[in-house]
């Protein structure tokens, strides 16, 4: 072998493996990220509803914890026994009283006398030893309902009650009256200035008393003790025994997020998310290997194994487990389905639902319903060409999920009355998430390149701005991929290949000729514009009508794939009239025979392998003299049979059955199309011999299949 070849296959190898690789470690990476490896109690119960799991016992003791409602009631009761420590401030009253008299001092003494300065000091003693109480403090027991407090008073407290403190107003008034000073005098004093509120929160000692009372309420209020039974399938979760399993998820969560335990779980999600995932890559490389090749289809896949992994596990850790019953999980293989295959989508839907399943309270049940809606969905949308069909699909699947549910619930619980609702309101909002696979599949046409059945619907409605151009400006032509995107859709239909697809790509694939109509037979009206041209520039501008063909494609934004049948619907074939008209008359001339070659590329999909035969048939069967079965067959044949020989197939996944198989429906389509017409009788007027009105007759239908049959093959 070559060294330069093994060296290449060498390199292949090697980066094939990268690649793989490199899409394995970056799905499973951020799935596994993603993925909730806190301890999640791993069943759904409801009070008042039966036990859907087998029976269930204690694996370790645990208290049973009382409701929040009974702890608060609890906590209500005791805390009316509480009271705050508070203590008076004596060196406020201080500051007060020596403020007031250096006041008195240096002016005051001019308006109160001797005796009134001591009967205010004496007075505001007074008031500050029984305690002025700021407004916040105040409303704050009241708030609390507290009416009484301890009072500290070095290391000896003494209860008082919050009514008997005074407000800063009111140990103002108290001071004004008790000391019956003149208004005139109180308001040169200023004695609300020495007025401040002296009782002081001991927040230490406060909290220390109210730790000591909630303490003595209990969270519990019983035990289970291992081996217990808790719970059997079929059995009503009453009141008694919710509380018990409230508690032992409660405790379950709180032993279980362990360090070492968080570790082996996120082992564990390492080695079965990437063997799911490596599961999934195998059959991409086995059945699906040229996905590869297109990276915008491995995008997709992995992209959306991505999305909804990252969305179940957001919906795992903050919400309920239940709730992920309202992802709308069916539309991944529907949108797989429109833009790929089935096999695909199934494949998509198996490992996507598998992956999900881990973040879910109950996987094997979660499993059952959102396989087979996926499935359902897939079966229903064969083909996605309006609307209506995602209603019947939406439809379907909330039929499923509700049979599915339900069977679940009668194999747990046993009888109708065992029927939870809770998953059917979930399910049902899903269902309606489901119709936005309708604009997520314009959406992802952006973003991924691909075209779905609606938009090609779309395209190839006659009334389509383009295509009435079409028939304006190219009517012959315009006829002709008619007549083409027929025979190319029954073809398609006969080997199982795109229908839709063919049949727009057919309708498109000719649009070149509209910037010179008048040089393509079909569109020709008694003059020939190429006898005045030589062959290679004849050649030229018949090559021209696929490159202008792109051109107006580009300008009118047509899906790539369109772009596609136009570029290979005559492959890298040559323009054989003007070729051998040419070579015939050179016959000892060397010459580049690029000039008489079409740019190709040949066709590469069974799709566009099928136009090219249809294109060329039709075009060869207006040339036929005679419509006869043999005629026509040995025509099908003959233009196929040169196009296999050529090589125009080589590069397509088309096998010489479907070849085969295209031939018979090309002739079966022929014939149907150039049937023989019966001649109607003229009446008799009896002014005729019956010879000659026959023989009228006969030149009329002679003359009519002379026009009928006229225009030749297109050039």
């Amino acid at each position: 072998m070559n060294p330069n070849s093994q060296e290449k296959k060498k390199q292949y190898n090697v980066k094939w493996w990268l690649s793989r690789l490199a899409i394995l470690v970056f799905t499973a990476g951020i799935i596994i990220w993603a993925l909730p490896r806190e301890s999640k109690f791993n069943y759904i119960f409801e009070k008042d509803k039966p036990w859907k799991y087998g029976l269930l016992t204690a694996e370790f003791d645990f208290p049973i914890y009382k409701d929040d409602a009974e702890v608060k009631k609890e906590r209500d009761s005791i805390m009316s026994m509480y009271m705050p420590y508070y203590a008076i401030d004596d060196s406020i009253c201080e500051a007060m009283v020596a403020s007031f008299e250096r006041a008195y001092a240096t002016g005051l003494n001019k308006v109160v006398g001797e005796k009134m300065k001591n009967d205010i000091v004496r007075e505001l003693r007074t008031v500050y030893g029984n305690g002025i109480i700021s407004p916040l403090e105040m409303n704050k027991l009241m708030a609390d309902s507290i009416s009484r407090v301890y009072i500290v008073d070095g290391n000896s407290a003494r209860v008082k009650q919050v009514r008997s403190f005074y407000s800063e107003k009111m140990a103002y008034e108290l001071l004004v009256r008790s000391c019956r000073i003149s208004p005139d005098a109180v308001q040169k004093c200023s004695l609300n200035e020495y007025i401040k509120a002296n009782v002081v929160l001991d927040s230490k000692l406060s909290e220390t008393a109210k730790s000591d009372l909630l303490a003595n309420v209990s969270g519990a209020k019983g035990i289970v003790q291992t081996g217990q039974k808790i719970i059997d399938r079929g059995e009503i979760v009453n009141e008694n025994t919710y509380n018990i399993l409230q508690s032992l998820q409660k405790e379950s969560i709180k032993r279980h997020d362990t360090k070492s335990r968080l570790t082996n779980v996120l082992i564990g999600q390492i080695v079965l998310v990437s063997f799911i995932i490596l599961c999934f890559m195998i059959f991409l490389d086995m059945y699906r290997k040229d996905y590869y090749a297109r990276k915008a289809n491995i995008l997709l896949l992995f992209s959306s194994l991505i999305f909804y992994a990252v969305l179940t596990s957001f919906v795992a850790k903050t919400y309920n487990p239940g709730y992920m019953y309202v992802i709308p999980y069916a539309i991944l293989p529907v949108i797989i389905r429109v833009f790929q295959d089935s096999r695909t989508a199934v494949m998509a839907n198996v490992t996507n639902i598998m992956i999900c399943s881990i973040a879910s309270g109950s996987p094997m049940e979660f499993f059952i319903i959102q396989f087979l809606a996926g499935c359902m969905a897939i079966f229903s949308l064969r083909e996605l060409s309006q609307r209506s069909q995602l209603f019947n699909t939406a439809f379907l699947v909330l039929v499923t999920y509700i049979l599915c549910a339900i069977g679940l619930d009668l194999l747990v619980g046993g009888e109708i009355t065992s029927i939870s609702l809770f998953r059917y309101k979930y399910l049902m909002i899903s269902c309606v998430f489901l119709l936005l696979a309708y604009p997520l599949l314009f959406v992802f046409e952006k973003i991924f390149g691909f075209t779905s059945n609606v938009t090609l619907v779309e395209l190839s409605n006659i009334n389509n701005k383009l295509l009435r151009e079409l028939s304006e400006t190219t009517p012959g032509t315009f006829q002709h991929s008619m007549q083409v995107a027929n025979l190319a859709a029954a073809a398609a239909n006969r080997i199982r290949a795109n229908s839709q697809l063919v049949r727009t790509g057919a309708l498109y694939h000719d649009i070149g000729k509209m910037k010179n109509p008048t040089f393509f037979t079909e569109n020709q009206n008694g003059v020939n514009p190429h006898s005045a041209l030589g062959y290679m520039q004849s050649a030229q501008v018949v090559i021209s009508h696929v490159t202008d063909g792109i051109k107006i494609a580009e300008k009118n934004n047509l899906p790539e794939v369109i772009k596609d049948f136009i570029r290979t619907h005559h492959g890298k074939g040559k323009t054989k009239y003007f070729y051998i008209s040419y070579k015939n008359e050179h016959p000892d001339e060397q010459f580049d025979e690029s000039v008489f070659t079409y740019p190709g590329p040949n066709p590469f999909s069974k799709e566009t392998a099928i136009l090219m035969m249809a294109d060329s048939v039709e075009a060869a069967s207006r040339s036929l003299k005679e419509y006869t079965d043999e005629n026509i067959a040995k025509l099908v044949d003959g233009i196929i049979d040169t196009q296999v020989q050529e090589g125009f197939f080589n590069e397509c996944p088309i096998t010489f059955l479907d070849i085969e198989n295209v031939k018979n429906v090309f002739k079966e389509k022929l014939k149907t199309m150039y049937h023989t017409r019966i001649s109607y009788p003229k009446l008799k007027t009896g002014s005729e011999p019956e010879e000659k009105q026959d023989g009228q007759q006969k030149n009329i239908v002679n003359i009519a299949n002379k026009n009928l049959f006229k225009r030749r093959r297109n050039v």
